[in-house]
């Protein structure tokens, strides 16, 4: 599983012209799941982004997380960060999940964080859906973070 953190002073996300999802301050995710993929990798993950230290202390050093801000979360399904982008010059979707799976790891990802931080902080987009994604990036700060599946 992979997710692809932006620090944001704000995101949203808009479906068919409506206003699905917006949050302040916090961390825009896109979120891959890959076919070996289960519940574990994405509470490994869901761990690591929520305690993932980006957002500065008093001296301006990457020392807080989401958490210690009490900053929001907008997860955005992203099923090409799945993708095989190791030859040629077109990705290859073998490596990426079924939708069923997909879908099923990223909505338990959703509840996880929802858990964690809170319903109202924790936005989220819709699955298989054409979304228009915005963003201020907060920096910018951007990290690829990964649960690798068991062996």
């Amino acid at each position: 599983m992979k997710g692809l953190i932006q620090r944001v002073t704000q995101a949203s996300v808009v479906v068919h012209q409506e206003l699905v999802a917006e949050i302040p301050t916090g961390l825009l995710l896109l979120l891959g799941v890959e076919r070996h993929d289960s519940e574990r990798q994405a509470s490994e993950l869901c761990r690591k982004i929520l305690s993932y230290r980006v957002f500065p202390d008093d001296q301006g050093r990457m020392n807080r997380s989401v958490r210690d801000i009490s900053g929001s979360l907008l997860v955005v399904p992203q099923f090409t960060l799945a993708a095989d982008t190791g030859s040629g010059t077109r990705p290859g979707f073998s490596t990426a999940a079924a939708p069923e799976l997909a879908e099923s790891l990223y909505l338990a990802f959703v509840e996880m964080a929802r858990q964690d931080l809170g319903a109202d902080r924790v936005g989220e987009g819709v699955f298989g859906a054409d979304m228009q994604v915005s963003l201020v990036n907060d920096g910018p700060v951007t990290f690829l973070l990964e649960s690798p599946p068991e062996s």
